[in-house]
């Protein structure tokens, strides 16, 4: 299979033509027989703001952080590149992403049983893109106008699936409505989505297979102009839209217009790729893919995502695609002063599109340094940074640790990733690590641009969105030798399991590592270096940490107003919670703070190590999802003990975490 090229010379001259006039005709197609655009918009209108986080635990320090430029080439963000067999895909402007297409007829090879496939072209190319750190971009297609091949039609299909003879492309098109057509991608899109969802290799997958170039549209056999119409109808190219969700719950999917299949994707898990990105044509010019109010046509991509009303489909699903050829190369020289002749305004379409990611293969000669591309990949998709990180300086036993995380992109990440904390020791090692449950594509842009439609003031007008997310969880430090160390984090990609050079996702700091560890602060680790027993800092030990014992029908619940969302309920009338590992320090007699969720007063029976249990009421909280504070004084040993709460006779408040010292 040979990697996609652009046509140059007479070709390349007659496909841009063909692309003008397609556009300037897609209006009237689409809001006829194919996938029907509102008369009048229906914009969905600015997004609510998500639930605000929760506020840092105020008994940690707060470690505040440096900001610092992010990578140019994070994982499944920024520009790609077309895949050429057997060269360095790491040429050129910094990037993660290669793609390319297929030809279905390349992995459906048996002539007589089109279920039988053969995944080789694609494993090769996934696999040597992984080697190189890069994930892919991958579409499949049946009809390629001066492609090689053109015809994407397996040998099975033969005497079974009419074609249409093209013209203007002097191709064979498929009957996008036979029956047997659509029932057999159907079928190798489940065969696809078995093989591949979730596969580390595959970063986005376009759905293609309908029209030419597998980008949904017939031009300029679409019924108009005297022209057959060789396009699927809405109900037809609905069934395979419907087939790639059904296939894929992993690996992000994108259809190539918010109207394509009658605008069947809006309600899916999928995305958009508009591949005539950020151009401008006609007499007098207007853009393909900003909206009406920003200079668009009323056929561009963002005026169609207005009409449908899922311009904030962003916030799920990603925006991919494709910089128009004509203007790679130059549609970054404008950046940040609007638009300029074909080139429309680049800061502007990332913006309201809420870029992840464009193939642009004039990016191989654009400089690294160059500020103006720089500029627009980070602010594609996501950046994150991490402003603060929160912990006690010293922590033995069970240790809390929480981080903001702050979103410059315009997009979330879409991968909900692990996220690690680790220790380094001196020699930068790495010698512990635990896993957490933060996700990542919880953290929404601080700011989205208003849509002019929205009526929220002149362009561009700014509005508050995401916030600087709050994490913690609580980590064992028990089995970890004492001494100084540093508190590090990373974000597993998932390639490095089938890759030794897959690009680690890294943020936004003056701290972070080029192997992806994030340097949040020195921290000691060690009985001699705890904050409880009169030492004189304070250490926190969460509730539902797993290090806890829970007996006698107690339970982790969720709690909204909780350090780290949980709490432990059903404590009293026989249930105990048990924290384990409570560092006493040089011991002695030590202050513990209770955290607790009780809407009724209540009491509680705290002891130490076994010894004497000391009773203390509580006041009721608002609700059992708000906090209060109660304090007891205990005995604690040198090193570690254990901290029991209950209540034989009566149900105790519900618990979120003590503090110690």
């Amino acid at each position: 299979m040979q990697q996609r090229t652009r046509p140059t010379g007479l070709t390349r001259a007659r496909l841009a033509m063909a692309l003008a006039a397609l556009f300037a005709l897609l209006s009237a197609t689409l809001a006829g027989t194919h996938g029907a655009s509102a008369a009048t918009p229906v914009a969905a209108g600015a997004p609510a703001r998500p639930a605000a986080p929760a506020t840092p635990d105020p008994s940690l320090t707060d470690h505040q952080l440096t900001y610092a430029a992010g990578p140019l080439d994070n994982p499944d963000k920024g520009l790609a590149v077309y895949y050429n067999a057997g060269t360095n895909q790491n040429t050129g402007y910094p990037h993660s992403l290669t793609w390319s297409y297929f030809p279905l007829s390349a992995v459906m090879t048996n002539a007589n049983d089109c279920t039988a496939l053969d995944w080789t072209p694609v494993e090769k190319m996934l696999n040597e893109t992984a080697s190189y750190g890069n994930t892919a971009a991958i579409r499949f297609y049946l009809d390629y106008p001066d492609g090689n091949p053109t015809n994407g039609m397996p040998a099975c299909w033969n005497g079974k699936v009419p074609t249409n003879n093209d013209t203007y492309w002097n191709t064979q098109s498929p009957d996008y409505n036979n029956a047997f057509l659509l029932s057999s991608l159907q079928q190798f899109i489940a065969a696809f989505g078995a093989k591949y969802d979730g596969d580390p290799r595959i970063g986005f997958i376009q759905m293609g297979l309908i029209g030419y170039w597998g980008e949904w549209h017939t031009w300029p056999e679409n019924g108009t102009g005297g022209y057959a119409d060789f396009m699927a109808t809405d109900a037809n190219a609905a069934l395979i839209i419907k087939a790639y969700a059904n296939a894929f719950h992993t690996t992000k999917v994108e259809v190539r217009y918010p109207t394509s299949g009658g605008g069947a994707a809006n309600n899916l898990d999928v995305g958009y790729h508009d591949d005539s990105f950020c151009y401008r044509e006609g007499s007098p010019l207007a853009g393909v893919t900003l909206p009406q109010s920003m200079g668009g046509a009323d056929y561009s991509q963002l005026q169609y995502a207005l009409d449908e009303g899922v311009e904030n489909k962003w916030i799920t699903d990603s925006m991919g695609g494709e910089v128009r050829p004509e203007i790679q190369g130059t549609v970054f020289n404008t950046w940040g002063t609007g638009a300029n002749g074909d080139n429309d305004d680049m800061k502007a379409c990332i913006e309201m599109e809420h870029t992840t990611w464009k193939l642009d293969q004039a990016s191989t000669s654009y400089g690294p340094t160059d500020p103006n591309v720089g500029a627009a990949v980070r602010e594609m998709g996501y950046d994150l940074t991490v402003p603060d990180a929160y912990y006690t300086n010293s922590v033995a036993g069970t240790a809390k640790i929480g981080v903001k995380i702050s979103n410059d992109g315009v997009a979330p990440f879409y991968h909900p990733w692990t996220v690690r904390l680790g220790l380094k020791d001196a020699s930068g090692n790495v010698v512990k690590t635990w896993n957490t449950s933060w996700d990542l594509t919880k953290v929404m842009p601080l700011k989205i641009r208003a849509y002019p439609d929205w009526n929220k003031g002149s362009d561009p007008t700014y509005l508050d969105y995401g916030y600087p997310d709050y994490f913690d969880t609580s980590v064992d430090t028990s089995s970890v030798p004492s001494g100084s160390y540093q508190l590090v984090m990373d974000v597993v990609n998932p390639l490095s399991s089938v890759s030794a050079a897959a690009k680690p996702l890294r943020f936004a700091n003056a701290t972070q590592n080029a192997d992806g560890w994030l340097g949040l602060g020195s921290i000691a680790v060690g009985t001699g270096s705890t904050g409880g027993g009169g030492n004189g800092g304070a250490t926190s030990y969460e509730a539902e940490a797993a290090a806890n014992t829970l007996a006698g029908g107690a339970t982790v619940a969720d709690c909204t107003g909780c350090s780290g969302g949980k709490k432990v309920g059903y404590v009293g009338n026989g249930g105990t919670l048990t924290f384990n590992g409570v560092a006493g320090g040089s011991g002695g007699t030590t202050k513990v703070t209770i955290a607790y969720t009780s809407a009724v007063a209540r009491t509680l029976r705290i002891s130490a190590d076994g010894g004497s249990p000391v009773s203390v009421s509580v006041a009721p909280t608002a609700d059992w999802q708000t906090t209060a504070t109660t304090t007891a004084t205990l005995h604690l040993n040198a090193g570690a003990n254990t901290v029991t709460l209950a209540n034989p006779g009566d149900w105790a408040p519900d618990i979120d975490r003590i503090t110690v010292g």
